[in-house]
């Protein structure tokens, strides 16, 4: 079973290309949503520098004339500076927490701010992200870009970035939650997320 739109070989019950996140039963008239990958560069030529002209006056003999500045008058001692205003105590800004991700594929991640998570991560061009991961998925249930992760007063969260396969978040207290895409979800440490057929722990 092919996408009818990027023709990439999709496995069996996917409802969306894990290539180009289209619906498995997409044709080019019916899709809507546009291409997130680039496939064009814009080169910007840069503007020619205009050259600088200085005026140098010559005297009668030709040679340059140097103006002489004027002797400095006489100044009075200067008053006594006032007392400096005591320093404001410095504030703190809050420190981002540190959390570990442990992939079924064997790779060990620190994640301490927003990063995106798939097969080659590619984010937008207006936005940017701590960490891209890569995920090691020969199957290719994993998209591209499956996942998106970040912080929120000291909170790990998620969001599907309309997968797929899709994500699913299986707490520590054994709630599990399937992700809608473009939703962020709490991720509590001790939690394993799933996205496809591999999965990472939240510590």
């Amino acid at each position: 079973m092919n996408c009818l739109i990027c023709g990439a070989a999709l496995p069996a019950g996917a409802m969306f290309c894990g290539e180009c996140g289209s619906s498995s039963t997409a044709t080019p008239k019916t899709r809507k949503r546009p291409d997130p990958r680039p496939n064009d560069t814009t080169i910007i030529q840069p503007l020619p520098r205009q050259p600088v002209v200085i005026s140098i006056p010559l005297g009668a003999d030709g040679r340059v004339q140097v103006p002489v500045p004027p002797a400095p008058a006489t100044t009075r001692p200067a008053a006594a500076s006032p007392p400096a205003p005591p320093a404001l105590p410095a504030v703190e800004r809050p420190r981002r927490s540190v959390f570990v991700l442990q992939f079924s594929t064997g790779e060990t991640v620190s994640a301490p701010g927003t990063g995106l998570i798939g097969r080659r991560p590619l984010p937008q061009p207006t936005e940017r992200f701590d960490t891209l991961v890569q995920v090691n998925d020969l199957g290719m249930s994993v998209s591209k870009s499956h996942l998106e992760f970040g912080q929120h007063d000291g909170e790990f969260w998620v969001s599907d970035r309309y997968s797929g396969n899709g994500t699913i978040i299986r707490r520590a207290d054994s709630t599990s939650v399937r992700c809608e895409p473009g939703r962020r979800y709490l991720v509590p440490r001790g939690s394993r997320v799933e996205i496809a057929d591999q999965f990472f722990m939240v510590d």
